[in-house]
């Protein structure tokens, strides 16, 4: 094996240049199911990021992607990589008006967008919307043919010229490990969400220690139902299957029968995702009917994960590896894993132990601080958070509060920031209630995270109201769903009279329930 590369694009080539007739990627998401080969695959970065230099594409430029997962996804995201530019992943769940402020803020001068896809046109949105002005649009065509206005269709984008390739290539070859690679937004305890800048280094070294901890190989083949707009399904999921010449099987909208059809078909080994994801496979009564002997690796966290799950996970699937871990976007995914030979309870209570590459330590408080290969370079546009964030020594100030137990494992206990997860997504009070703040008669608002069985935690916001104001629930739930991602969403409203509150005048969330 050659030395692992510290640059998507010189990844790239090595895996054109090691596995070139293996297949890279197989999308069943078609009447014509898409199969391409790493030779092919790289043919269609190269176009991509060609199409990019022929429409005034920079390095260093901004290139935001919203679509879900499809083959277009990689194509984009190294394609715009390869053109020397930076990728801006954005949440398929965000409203326009949440993506348009990232596209505004990273300054991206291209928007890939996805057409009509389960109900959803978010092409069809960005370009009836300002952002759309004096940017280049790409359409990927998911169940139709694009047909917006002022847009380029997919396969127009990528019809270009030899002496475009050419370019392309220099570009390529021109990224340093130290170039940005991608902007990854992330809430803050501010509501504001921060743009988290990475390099290629950081990215990789994160994306590779992940890949050999879970011993991937290029006899695996891993169904890929994380969004690629996350760290999960992007750096955990496409670059260390560049890196190790693992089969790429996207799936966009996730269901028990599809999942067990594709890992059945596809002889599947490599499977990672949300704790409910797995629950639903296990209580699936057509388990039966579907051969998933394939499957080796399984790879699970984001939550808390009951112990009898993993139990079942290896009994019931006859999975022989079972991994949980910890990360944030500010470490590119990757702080903590567990590993191969950990058993069940280790692997369902603790979020193991440092990658390599990376150190884990508590504070004097008992929070979490992390540093090596993965932290970021810091916060866009924002160099106060990356001081508050990353101090002298190097050390990243996660937020969160946890234990270390003597060998090493790392467990979370509580949370500094009030951020709680929800279907697997981070969700920050203090963004939702900024924007609760902003309904007609509401003049104060306290978010919680509840338990919820299926989404694990799921917001309960607590409200105020003017004196003579009449605000209902539907009210208030009206205006979140069209300012917020619905994961973001509140699932019950409570309103209050006054809030408990210290003698400096901070809302005692620990009192509200």
């Amino acid at each position: 094996m050659l030395p692992s590369p510290m640059t998507t694009p010189a990844a790239m080539h090595r895996a054109e240049e090691l596995w070139p007739d293996r297949v890279a990627v197989v999308d069943e998401q078609w009447a014509q199911p898409v199969r391409l080969t790493w030779s092919e695959l790289g043919d269609q970065v190269r176009k991509f990021a060609a199409g990019l230099v022929d429409v005034g594409v920079e390095p260093g430029d901004r290139v935001a992607v919203w679509a879900p997962n499809s083959h277009h996804w990689p194509v984009a995201a190294l394609g715009t990589h390869y053109a020397g530019a930076v990728l801006v992943p954005l949440n398929t769940r965000y409203t326009v008006s949440e993506a348009s402020d990232i596209i505004e803020r990273s300054g991206a001068t291209v928007v890939v967008a996805s057409g009509g896809f389960a109900g959803i046109d978010r092409l069809a949105e960005v370009s009836a919307s300002p952002v759309a002005e004096g940017r280049t649009v790409v359409g990927i065509p998911l169940e139709s043919p694009v047909d917006a206005p002022d847009t380029i269709a997919w396969d127009h984008f990528l019809d270009v010229s030899d002496d475009a390739i050419v370019l392309a290539r220099q570009r390529a070859d021109a990224v340093a490990e130290d170039d940005l690679s991608d902007i990854l937004f992330t809430s803050g305890t501010t509501g504001s969400p921060k743009g988290v800048l990475a390099e290629h280094r950081h990215t990789l070294a994160g994306s590779h220690a992940w890949a050999s901890n879970g011993r991937l190989s290029d006899t695996d083949r891993y169904l890929m139902v994380n969004p690629y707009f996350h760290t999960f399904g992007y750096k955990a999921g496409i670059l260390p299957c560049l890196l190790f010449g693992v089969t790429m099987i996207p799936l966009a909208v996730y269901s028990p029968t599809e999942a067990m059809r594709l890992i059945n078909a596809e002889k599947v080994t490599v499977f990672p995702g949300a704790p409910t994801i797995f629950q639903t496979v296990l209580d699936d009564p057509a388990r039966p009917d579907y051969d998933l002997s394939s499957l080796r690796l399984v790879v699970t966290g984001a939550t808390i994960v009951p112990v009898v799950l993993i139990e079942r996970i290896q009994s019931d699937l006859g999975v022989e590896t079972v991994l949980t871990a910890y990360g944030q976007t500010e470490t590119s995914g990757f702080v903590t894993t567990c590993r191969a030979d950990d058993d069940a309870v280790t692997v369902a209570t603790t979020c193991g132990r440092a990658y390599e590459g990376m150190e884990v330590k508590l504070s004097d408080q008992g929070e979490v601080l992390a540093r090596g290969a993965m932290v970021m370079r810091g916060y866009l546009d924002d160099p106060e958070a990356t001081a508050a964030t990353i101090d002298a020594d190097g050390w990243l100030h996660t937020g969160d509060v946890g234990t270390l137990d003597d060998r090493g494992n790392l467990t979370i206990t509580d949370r500094l920031k009030d951020m709680y997860i929800s279907g697997g997504f981070n969700v920050y009070p203090a963004e939702v209630e900024q924007v609760l703040a902003r309904v007609d008669g509401v003049t104060e608002v306290a978010v919680i995270g509840v338990p919820d069985e299926r989404m694990g935690e799921v917001g309960k916001a607590f409200v105020t109201v003017a004196a003579n104001a009449t605000v209902t629930v539907d009210d208030v739930l009206a205006y979140a769903r069209e300012h917020l991602a619905n994961f973001k969403l509140p699932r019950s409203i409570e309103f209050v009279d006054v809030f408990p509150r210290n003698p400096s005048g901070k809302v005692l969330k620990r009192e509200l329930g």
